[in-house]
C-alpha cells in the first residue's frame, strides 16, 4: 500500500533534518582534523580567563591625552577585535591614561597585531632617501614596494646654516612640505647618524615637522616632510589581489584605501605637486607607526582618492592592515606596557551553576509537558533534544570559524531558548486539540492545526529574532553574546518545529495508539470535550455547539440589510409589548 502524501512529506522533512545534523557534525569534525577546531565551544573571559594587555600612550614632550581621545581609542580597538567575531573581550580605560584590553584564552598573532598596532597612518613627502626607489604610482593609484639601491638625486640643500651643524631652524622658510629647506643642518646630522636597526614604534614627530625614519625592513633611510594627509581621512580599506588592466590577478596582495572628501582633495593636491618633481622628491611615503611601509613614485595625479598599497603582504597581513585602517586610525599612538595571563573572573563554579539552572528549567518543562499532554509530551522532549544538538554544533562551529566564545550571558540566552522552543510546541499542540474539540479526526486535525499554528509561531519567533538582532547591533561585550545565542536558538526553533515536530506528529497520527485517541496519548477527543457520533467521527460538545451557534447568529446579523434590521427591530418590539400586556 502506497504511503499517503503527508507521510511522504514527513519522511522527507526528517531526512533533510538528519542531513543537516550530519553536515554540522562533519564540519566540526573537519575542523578538529585540520587543527583549530574542537568538539567543545570556546569559553569567554568570565569562564576561562585569558590575556590582559595594558596600552600606554606615546606622548611628545608636553602633550597630554584627553578622555575623548581615550574613549575614541577604546571604541576603535573594540571594533578591531569584534571584526573577527564575538570574542567577549573587555576594553576599558585605566587611570585616565592607559587602556586595558582583556581577551579570552590565548589570542593569535593577528588579534594581537590588531590591538598592539596603533595604525597611526600618515602620508609624508620624501625629501631624502639613502637608496633609489623604482616603484611608481599609476593613474589608478597602484603602488609597488621600493627597491633599494644607490642614488644621489636627493640631498640636503646648501645653506649658510650648514656651517653650524647645531642649527635647528631653516635659513630659508620652506614653501611647502616637499621643499628641501625643511632640512636643517641639525636634522641632516641626525639623519647621518641614524641607524635603522634602532627604530621602533616610538619613532614619532609632530605633524608639522620632518621625520627621520626607515623602511620596515631597514633597507632604505628617509627624511620625510611634514604630514600632508592623515589616516583619519580614510573612509574605507579592503584587501585583495592586484589585478591587471585585463582583469587578471597578479597574485600580489594589496590594501585598497578609499579617502573621504577631505583626504581625496588633499591627496590630489599632493600628487599634483609631486608629479612635477624629480628624484626622491617625486615620492610620497606611507608611514605606519613611524616606519615607512611604502614609498612609491608619483607618475600621475590621483584625483579619485583611491590609492593602493602593495608590498610584502600575504592574505593575512594585508587583511590585518586593512582592518586597522578601516576601523580608524587611533587619535594617538600606544605602546604595550605589559601583557599578562589572567584567571577566569567567574570560573567553573558559575558555569556549573548556570548549567544546573538550565537543567532545572528543562526538567520543569518536561514534567509540565508530560502532565499536560501525557505521552504526546515525549514529542516535546525529543524536539528539545534535537534543538539542543543542532544548537551545540552551531555554537562549536562558530567558535572555530568566527572566534565566538561562550560567556555566562550566552549560557543565559540558551536557557531562555528552552522556554521559546517549548512555547512553539505548545501552540501547535493546542491548535491540534482545538481541531479535535471541533469534531475532526486526528489526521486532519494535525494538518489543520499546523496551518493555524505555523503563522503564530513565525510571528512570535520573528519578534524574538528582531529583538536579538537589535541587541547584537547596538550592544557591546557580554550582551552581544546573549543576543547571538538568543537569535541563533530562535532560528533553530523554526527549523526543528518544521522539520521534526510536525513530521513526527504526522506519523504518530497514523498509529493506533494516537489515532484511536488512547487516554494516555494526550489526544483523546472525549477527554477534550468532543462527543462521539459514530463512524470514527466526533460531534462538538454542547458548549462548543452553543459557541458555534452564537457565532453563526452574529455572522448572520452582520449580513442583514438596513431594511431587514429595522423589520427585525419592529418585530422584536411588538413581541415585547404583547408580552407586557399579557403580564399586566
Amino acid at each position: 500500500m502506497a504511503k499517503s502524501s503527508p507521510t511522504k512529506k514527513a519522511w522527507r522533512s526528517l531526512t533533510w533534518l538528519g542531513l543537516i545534523i550530519v553536515g554540522l557534525i562533519a564540519l566540526n569534525g573537519a575542523g578538529v582534523l585540520t587543527g583549530g577546531g574542537s568538539w567543545t565551544p570556546k569559553l569567554a573571559l568570565d569562564l576561562e580567563g585569558g590575556t590582559q594587555i595594558i596600552l600606554a600612550p606615546k606622548l611628545e614632550s608636553g602633550q597630554t591625552v584627553s578622555s575623548e581621545q581615550l574613549n575614541q581609542a577604546v571604541s576603535i580597538i573594540r571594533q578591531r577585535i569584534d571584526s573577527s567575531g564575538v570574542s567577549e573581550s573587555e576594553i576599558n580605560t585605566q587611570g585616565g591614561q592607559n587602556i586595558v584590553v582583556s581577551i579570552p584564552g590565548t589570542p593569535d598573532d593577528a588579534t594581537l597585531n590588531r590591538i598592539e598596532s596603533s595604525a597611526k597612518l600618515e602620508f609624508r613627502p620624501v625629501l631624502v632617501a639613502s637608496a633609489p626607489t623604482e616603484d611608481s604610482v599609476g593613474a589608478d593609484g597602484s603602488t609597488a614596494t621600493p627597491t633599494p639601491g644607490a642614488t644621489d638625486e636627493a640631498t640636503a640643500p646648501a645653506t649658510d646654516a650648514a656651517a653650524d651643524p647645531a642649527a635647528e631652524t631653516p635659513a630659508v622658510a620652506p614653501t611647502d612640505a616637499s621643499d628641501l629647506n625643511n632640512i636643517t643642518p641639525a636634522l641632516q646630522a641626525e639623519f647621518d647618524s641614524f641607524q635603522c636597526s634602532d627604530i621602533d614604534t616610538s619613532n614619532v614627530a609632530p605633524a608639522d615637522q620632518p621625520l627621520i625614519t626607515c623602511e620596515t625592513d631597514g633597507s632604505v633611510k628617509y627624511i620625510l616632510g611634514p604630514v600632508e594627509v592623515s589616516g583619519e581621512n580614510i573612509s574605507d580599506a579592503t584587501n585583495g589581489q592586484v589585478t591587471t588592466q585585463s582583469g587578471a590577478t597578479t597574485g600580489e596582495w594589496a590594501v585598497n584605501i578609499v579617502f573621504d572628501g577631505t583626504g581625496t582633495k588633499s591627496f590630489a593636491d599632493v600628487t599634483t605637486r609631486l608629479s612635477g618633481l624629480e628624484g626622491a622628491q617625486n615620492q610620497f611615503a606611507i608611514v605606519l607607526d613611524g616606519s615607512v611601509i611604502s614609498a612609491p613614485r608619483t607618475l600621475a595625479v590621483i584625483t579619485d582618492g583611491k590609492p593602493q598599497i602593495t608590498g610584502s603582504f600575504d592574505q593575512d597581513t594585508s587583511k590585518a592592515l586593512a582592518d586597522q585602517l578601516k576601523f580608524g586610525a587611533l587619535p594617538i599612538s600606544f605602546t604595550v606596557q605589559s601583557q599578562d595571563t589572567i584567571s577566569a573572573t567567574l570560573g567553573s563554579t558559575q558555569l556549573q551553576s548556570g548549567l544546573i539552572a538550565g537543567l532545572i528549567g528543562l526538567i520543569l518543562v518536561v514534567l509540565y509537558s508530560l502532565a499536560q499532554y501525557r505521552l504526546l509530551g515525549l514529542v516535546t522532549v525529543a524536539s528539545l533534544a534535537v534543538a539542543g544538538v543542532i544548537t551545540y554544533f552551531l555554537i562549536t562551529l562558530l567558535s572555530w570559524r568566527e572566534g565566538y566564545r561562550l560567556s555566562l550571558a550566552g549560557v543565559a540566552g540558551l536557557i531562555v531558548a528552552i522556554g521559546i522552543t517549548a512555547d512553539s510546541f505548545i501552540v501547535y499542540f493546542e491548535r491540534v486539540r482545538d481541531e479535535l474539540r471541533d469534531g475532526r479526526g486526528l489526521v486532519s486535525s494535525v494538518e489543520a492545526g499546523w496551518r493555524r499554528a505555523i503563522r503564530t509561531i513565525i510571528a512570535s519567533d520573528t519578534v524574538n529574532f528582531l529583538a536579538a538582532a537589535v541587541l547584537f547591533i547596538l550592544a557591546v561585550g557580554n550582551v552581544r553574546g546573549f543576543a547571538l545565542t538568543l537569535g541563533l536558538t530562535t532560528l533553530v526553533d523554526l527549523l526543528v518545529v518544521a522539520l521534526f515536530t510536525h513530521p513526527v506528529l504526522q506519523l504518530l497520527a497514523r498509529t493506533k495508539f494516537f489515532g484511536e485517541g488512547h487516554t494516555l496519548s494526550g489526544l483523546d477527543p472525549r477527554a477534550l470535550g468532543a462527543v462521539y457520533r459514530g463512524r470514527a467521527q466526533f460531534q462538538p460538545s454542547a458548549e462548543v455547539a452553543s459557541r458555534k451557534a452564537t457565532s453563526s447568529s452574529k455572522e448572520a446579523a452582520k449580513r442583514q440589510t438596513i431594511a431587514e434590521r429595522k423589520a427585525a427591530e419592529l418585530v422584536g418590539s411588538g413581541s415585547s409589548k404583547s408580552t407586557d400586556g399579557k403580564d399586566s
